[in-house]
């Protein structure tokens, strides 16, 4: 596909990574090329917070203003599918952060997780440009002591291996250092 020649990424990544291990910062970094010191290029953020209390309203200021004027946002908590094939009309690199908010987002409103999950991996077919996904692993940590709790774990397990399985680079943030688990060539290119 063109985008493999304009831009220097796979056409799916998955960022993983714990709470603060430095994820978001890393995938913005590839997404807009600046990972080895390069200009930024223009991108397109796909947000998936919403802003419920005055923390994570800082969180999103924060992430804002670190990525600067350089990226367009668009912010869906819940239609992620149909968001990011309008993400992908811009023609430019797009970073969806986070499939943790997003799936907490469609467990806390009653919606399908797996309809939803299956719906966004065939819009991954309809995008001409490289996708950059954030999501948190939660699963390396202590059980969780409500069933609410336990079912967000392990629908957050499921969603990551999907992601996985179809990503072509999928990378480990641990204390700010990225671990490529996988990194194959483009089934697509």
């Amino acid at each position: 596909m063109e985008h493999l020649r304009t831009f220097p990424l796979p056409p799916v990544s998955l960022v993983l990574g714990g709470a603060r291990s430095g994820k978001s910062t890393h995938a913005e970094r590839l997404v807009a090329g600046t990972l080895h010191g390069a200009a930024p290029r223009p991108a397109v953020y796909v947000a998936t917070a919403q802003a419920g209390d005055v923390e994570m309203a800082t969180r999103i200021m924060a992430h804002r203003a670190r990525r600067g004027a350089n990226w367009t946002t668009i912010e869906e908590p819940l239609e992620l599918d149909e968001a990011l094939v309008a993400a992908a009309a811009h023609g430019r690199p797009v970073l969806v952060d986070c499939l943790t908010l997003w799936l907490s987002n469609l467990m806390l409103g009653g919606s399908d997780v797996d309809e939803a999950t299956d719906e966004l991996v065939r819009a991954l077919d309809e995008v001409a440009v490289p996708v950059v996904f954030v999501s948190n692993e939660v699963g390396l940590g202590i059980v969780p002591d409500t069933p609410l709790g336990r079912a967000f774990r392990d629908a957050q397990g499921r969603l990551n291996i999907r992601m996985a399985e179809r990503a072509d680079r999928v990378v480990l943030m641990t204390a700010g250092l990225p671990l490529t688990l996988k990194d194959r060539p483009s089934a697509r290119g």
